[in-house]
């Protein structure tokens, strides 16, 4: 459709042209003589915009007192809406009547409307298996405390003071979720998450005085006065991870559980300290932009259709891809299943069949040295030799964890396949079994939730939570090894080819089929994606080395995944080892000298960490990333030797460099602390916090500093958040108790493993037998 311009000499003349041309406009899209016509040439079209402010504010007392009078406070009238943070403008509930619906903006954002629906923000409230969930929620500790789960899932609802006892449980704006006004409704956010908004009463125009008009406005109207419509719906702050991030982090607060706060989701923090946000100079590797969750989640493409909030022919997607690939399926929306496709395929992960080390047998006391790169090394294999290959899987696409949010019931783990020339299979880790559950010994990249009988909550019942079993999550930029022991089959002619292949479904079987309410015998068939794979093959007597593939990695690179991968695992000699090949290999990348002194500190050797940190500062130039990298490093150095005044100093230069770096300001106000400088302390500290409420660092030494400059109740604040927050030392109990029932999964928990598939892989269904996924068409 051509772009269109509205000219006028005078208001009336130009809204009247405006009415006209919209009537061609609606003529050539065939919506003559639909229903929405009439909406648009109502005689508001051309009168003048008022405001009813005073009208509407006592419409909403009126409200909100008949909701008030059988309304459940579960923790007294100032917190209305605990255990979720979410708040509205004055306190008060807003009417779901004032809310106007997604068709209504759908009228000239027909285009946005159509992704929305296909979203799981528009399902976020109907979805079979988030019902199912939430109402155990309400079955086991009442309808009030879903207020944590719906402040997201359902904020009309919450708002209204709709989830309340005696209250419909099904309410018909439920169907659309988090609808359009949701979101263009917030005023602010912070970044405690779990619903930390502040919602107003929803308005789609400014009227001439810049207040908002708080009555159903005509479709004209807002084309006549486009500038006050995008005042009333836009905010700068829409454009922010922090918007995103009032709902994409969140908490298990003591209010929810009546034990006390746990974390739960913490895509902001994973953000804001990744590469992708450049914010912090601590990450391995440095991006050349900045990208925040819009960026990704919400990239421009070219318009389909019809929608006036279109620029330059491109549209923000309103899809907000991501990873939710049962909504497109249960629903049949064939366009996000191939849209949510290409984006859990598009360069997620690098995979890399690295190293491989022999031995005479798996019980011989000594193997030989590793063999790395792989397919740039010459080596000899010997059938019936015992092997272990490392497999390393790079996060290297996404700006926060794999997987994010609900770890305990997303699923995404590694296949691991020996095949022999035949593509027989010889052995395999990682596969589905016949009764649609994930090989329990499989390299996964999710936890484990336990609650205090030592038992897994297997249905998300996060409210029964005590502890976390083990996490496994690959965060942004970084890089885990998965190894894999086999012996080498007798017969090898044409050589064996092992396969990893990152995998993905939206959840565990157990989940699903619960969600879907389906019999013990029936299990619910859902999408597994394959997101990325890489294959070696291995053949008796010499293997020689080859032409990397365009698709690989360098070399060095290769080696720095590696040597990153071993740090996670606390194989620090192994790390240093790895990193020292990096130098060797580009003696001109001052990270290399970098992460070799990160090893050295982790391991405890500040000695040995000083001179590679000054050769990096020497190789890196000035106001880089690398410099200030190499320099917050110097300075735990330099602490630690007891020269605090040149550890602040440095320390200085990176926060003024990176200011939202909060490892910076946290280590900054320990050095302060330590000098007992508390004004200064308090300063760095209260830095942090303005970057993460909960960081358990500045509530503990806040409390100590508040005290002793004289400041009581902020010291008692301080300190009761810190009580709340930290790890309950008695909780690993729990997870000792599931994992010693567990033996299957216990490895998991331990960073430093090898899978066995000499006595794991021979018994083991083929997964090539099986359908790896749906059409993303559905048909």
């Amino acid at each position: 459709m051509p772009r269109l311009a509205f000219h006028s000499t005078s208001p009336a003349s130009g809204r009247l042209s405006r009415a006209l041309l919209l009537l061609a406009l609606f003529a050539a899209a065939g919506w003559l003589g639909t229903s929405r016509l009439p909406l648009l040439l109502q005689p508001e079209a051309v009168v003048k915009a008022e405001s009813t402010a005073d009208v509407a504010q006592e419409t909403r007392h009126q409200f909100s007192a008949r909701v008030d009078a059988t309304y459940h406070y579960l923790y007294g009238k100032d917190h209305p809406f605990l255990p979720s943070n979410a708040t509205t403008d004055t306190g008060e509930f807003i009417d779901p009547k004032t809310v106007p619906t997604a068709a209504y903006c759908g009228h000239c954002h027909q285009e946005s409307h159509k992704e929305w629906r296909e979203s799981a923000h528009s399902n976020s409230n109907r979805a079979p298996w988030y019902l199912r969930n939430v109402n155990l929620l309400t079955d086991q500790k009442g309808v009030g405390f879903t207020r944590h789960c719906e402040g997201c899932h359902d904020p009309v609802a919450t708002m209204a003071g709709a989830l309340t006892e005696g209250k419909p449980l099904k309410r018909p704006y439920d169907q659309d979720g988090v609808t359009c006004m949701v979101c263009h409704s917030i005023q602010k956010v912070d970044t405690r998450g779990t619903g930390s908004y502040v919602m107003g009463v929803p308005a789609v125009l400014m009227d001439e005085n810049g207040a908002p008009i708080q009555r159903p406005v005509t479709d004209a109207e807002i084309l006549a006065h486009l500038d006050r419509h995008s005042a009333a719906v836009m905010r700068p702050l829409y454009r922010t991870s922090e918007f995103c991030a009032s709902c994409h982090k969140a908490a298990l607060p003591q209010t929810l559980n009546g034990y006390k706060w746990q974390r739960a989701i913490s895509l902001y923090d994973e953000w804001q300290n990744s590469s992708f946000a450049k914010q912090s100079p601590l990450p391995f590797y440095v991006k050349d932009s900045v990208s925040n969750c819009q960026t990704c989640h919400m990239q421009r493409d070219p318009l389909q259709g019809v929608d006036y909030g279109a620029k330059h022919g491109t549209l923000a997607s309103h899809r907000w891809l991501g990873a939710n690939t049962v909504v497109p399926q249960y629903y049949k929306y064939p366009d996000q299943a191939e849209a949510v496709l290409r984006f859990l395929r598009n360069n997620v992960f690098n995979i890399d069949l690295f190293g491989l080390e022999t031995a005479p047998t798996q019980s011989a006391s000594t193997s030989s040295p590793m063999i790395a790169p792989l397919g740039l090394a010459n080596y000899q294999l010997t059938p019936g030799q015992y092997a272990v290959l490392s497999v390393v899987i790079q996060n290297k696409g996404i700006a926060h964890s794999h997987v994010p949010e609900q770890r305990d019931m997303y699923e995404s783990w590694v296949e691991f396949t020996l095949r022999d020339a035949h593509g027989k299979l010889i052995a395999s880790s990682g596969s589905i079994r016949p009764n649609e559950d994930l090989d329990p010994a499989a390299h996964s990249f999710t936890n484990r939730l336990i609650n205090k009988q030592g038992e897994l909550n297997g249905h998300h019942e996060v409210w029964n939570n005590r502890v976390v079993a083990y996490n496994n999550t690959i965060q942004s930029g970084r890089s885990q090894i998965v190894r894999y022991g086999f012996t080498l089959p007798a017969q090898m002619e044409g050589g064996i080819t092992a396969t990893a292949t990152v995998r993905y479904r939206r959840f565990n079987q157990h989940f699903m089929d619960f969600g879907m309410k389906e019999p013990a015998d029936r299990h619910y068939e859902q999408q597994t994606v394959d997101m990325v794979s890489a294959s070696r093959t291995f053949y008796p007597g010499a293997n020689k080395a080859a032409t990397p593939g365009p698709d690989e990695n360098k070399e060095w690179m290769r080696w720095n995944n590696y040597g990153v991968g071993l740090l996670d695992a606390q194989q620090y000699a192994a790390s240093v080892a790895a990193f020292q090949h990096v130098a060797k290999l580009r003696p001109d990348y001052p990270d290399a000298l970098t992460n070799i002194a990160i090893a050295d500190i982790q391991w405890e050797r500040y000695a040995d960490a000083l001179p590679n940190l000054k050769k990096a500062l020497q190789l890196a130039p000035a106001d880089s990333t690398p410099k200030a990298r190499a320099l917050y490093y110097l300075a735990l150095v330099e602490r630690n030797e007891g020269n605090m005044d040149q550890s602040i100093t440095d320390l200085l230069a990176v926060a003024a460099q990176f200011p939202r770096s909060r490892d910076a300001h946290r280590e900054l106000g320990f050095c302060y602390y330590q000098q007992h400088k508390y004004e200064q302390a308090r300063t760095e500290y209260e830095a942090v916090q303005a970057i993460d409420p909960d960081d358990l660092a500045a509530h503990y030494n806040l409390a100590i500093i508040y005290r002793r400059t004289g400041l009581k109740d902020k010291a008692q604040e301080q300190a009761a958040y810190f009580a709340d927050k930290k790890d309950d030392p008695t909780a690993s109990v729990y997870a000792l108790e599931y994992l010693s029932k567990h033996s299957e999964v216990a490895q998991e928990s331990v960073p430093w493993h090898v899978h066995d598939l000499d006595h794991n892989g021979a018994t083991i269904a083929d997964p090539a037998a099986r359908p790896t996924s749906f059409s993303a068409t559905m048909q």
